[in-house]
């Protein structure tokens, strides 16, 4: 249990009867010794753990090169197994305690060894996520979930980091992945599946805690899920951070994450960043066999959530002392980071048939727009504009814009009242909570005040529209932004021109123009 103590009632307290202090004597040296060898078998298994430490970085370097030289610079890599590199004798992806827990993968050798379907074997990073996921009845949220994470992520962010997705029906994510090619080939996004002989037989599970059988099995296999998720991240990075399919993230979480993790002056287990299940959780990669270990000793009792609590109970309470001491305990290796940084915004679950409305209050409200101060402009749009957000109010920096699906044709622009020397421009769609949402295949064009510039827009390797404007730039990834050649002078205008049709609706949530002092 999670809290032990003893309890009786006052009749025994004030029976002298030597048989009834023995019987409570016993009975507390039970759960002494009880407790005493849990604590051992954790000890043996962290012990154990770290001496492995030294033989799995070795072999994921094996696996680098190896990787590497079949693969000759190849980016989609599905059908990846990592039993046909050669290396299952020397991989010890797993734990010895594993066939232990899991007996059953001693008649199948390869069913530990994950199938990449996309990665390019990233190692060495800070942080690496941790993403489980699977399709839904009704709604699938794990494509604005990525987009969400990767919103605003810088370049230095991108080559310090990775982001796994675990799935066991890799054609869902084959289908799903199309919008993330560069995430792909640059290593920060990778894609792996379990083999099926991974999972033992979950059709007889004892059902506990009131919940159905279904529950249950779909309780046990995200453990089984979860411990195969952190054994494949452990050797890849310093931290591992637990997320789930269906959540956004604040922009700069990151860099959040990473500030809150060093200013830790005490030792620490777990820091948290959303109060919810087991979203936000930050572990040290190292030790994640040991939380692992723990994991499948107990992956069919209960769920994950409650069983990391009880890892730190067994790890810092003292059964002779009361709750509010172990919760204090607990509290040194549990650290709550506010405000959250992840929230939950899925409302069907992984779970057929269950709704849940979970949100977390101590996320508060993203910033879905950026103000600046632009010029004076006339502002005017081809796009249906949904509701209140106008493109003045982007313009203005009051609200972001929101339209229907743009068209091949359709255009934003803003001509100023009085032409202007433009240095950089910036436009930014999509934003926190609708990601996805972006421009593209969009070019930005400006119409120079001295239209015999257009005639010689050739000489600034700028090609120009019929109508008299200069391409001088595009949208990669839903931004937009660039110097503008001072040659071409004053402009009049600066638009942006739809080139194909959009199958999702556009936002624009930043629009800057710096211009040049006189």
């Amino acid at each position: 249990t999670h809290n032990l103590k003893l309890t009786f009632p006052l009749l025994w307290v004030s029976c002298s009867c030597p048989c009834l202090e023995l019987q409570a004597s016993t009975q507390l040296y039970m759960y002494q010794s009880q407790f005493l060898e849990l604590r051992q078998r954790l000890l043996y298994a962290e012990k154990e753990n770290k001496k492995r430490s030294e033989e799995l970085s070795h072999a994921l370097d094996e696996i680098k090169h190896v990787v590497a030289k079949r693969m000759n610079s190849t980016t989609n890599h599905t059908g990846l197994s990592w039993k046909g590199l050669n290396l299952t004798r020397k991989l010890p992806v797993h734990l010895t305690n594993m066939y232990y827990y899991l007996p059953h993968l001693r008649e199948y050798e390869d069913a530990i060894f994950p199938n990449v379907i996309f990665g390019q074997q990233r190692t060495g990073v800070s942080l690496v996520i941790g993403i489980p996921t699977v399709k839904r009845e009704k709604q699938h949220y794990l494509i604005n979930t990525l987009h969400s994470l990767l919103y605003e992520f810088s370049e230095e962010q991108k080559n310090d980091c990775v982001i796994i997705i675990f799935v066991v029906n890799a054609e869902y994510v084959n289908t799903s992945l199309h919008s993330f090619p560069r995430e792909i080939q640059s290593g920060v996004l990778e894609v792996i599946s379990p083999p099926a002989s991974y999972y033992p037989d979950l059709s007889n599970l004892k059902q506990t805690f009131g919940d159905s059988e279904d529950r249950v099995r779909w309780r046990t296999k995200q453990n089984l899920d979860y411990s195969f998720l952190m054994l494949y991240a452990k050797p890849k990075g310093t931290f591992y951070l637990q997320l789930e399919d269906d959540i956004i993230a604040k922009p700069d979480y990151i860099q959040r994450i990473k500030t809150f993790a060093a200013k830790q002056s005490q030792d620490w287990m777990i820091l948290e960043f959303s109060q919810l299940g087991f979203i936000g959780k930050l572990f040290k990669s190292e030790d994640l066999p040991l939380i692992v270990d723990f994991f499948l000793m107990f992956y069919k009792d209960k769920p994950i959530d409650w069983l990391i609590d009880h890892l730190l109970w067994v790890k810092v309470c003292n059964p002779e002392k009361d709750a509010v001491h172990c919760e204090k305990e607990k509290a040194k290796l549990r650290i709550r980071a506010k405000p959250s940084l992840f929230q939950h915004v899925g409302t069907y679950s992984s779970l057929a048939g269950k709704i849940q409305n979970l949100k977390d209050k101590d996320f508060g409200k993203n910033v879905l727009h950026k103000a600046h101060n632009n010029p004076p402009a006339k502002v005017d749009t081809s796009l249906r504009i949904y509701q209140k957000y106008t493109l003045e109010n982007v313009y203005k920096g009051k609200d972001y814009f929101w339209a229907s699906a743009p068209v091949a044709g359709d255009y934003i622009s803003f001509t100023f009242l009085n032409p202007l020397k433009v240095e950089k421009y910036l436009f930014r769609s999509g934003n926190v909570e609708h990601p996805g949402d972006k421009l593209f295949n969009t070019t930005v064009e400006v119409l120079p005040a001295d239209v015999k510039l257009v005639e010689n827009g050739s000489k600034f390797n700028y090609p120009a529209t019929k109508d008299g404007y200069l391409k001088i730039g595009a949208f990669e990834n839903g931004i937009a932004e660039g110097s503008i050649n001072q040659s071409i002078g004053k402009i009049q205008a600066i638009r942006l021109s739809v080139n194909s049709d959009s199958p999702v609706w556009a936002i624009l949530s930043e629009v800057s123009m710096l211009i040049k002092a006189i």
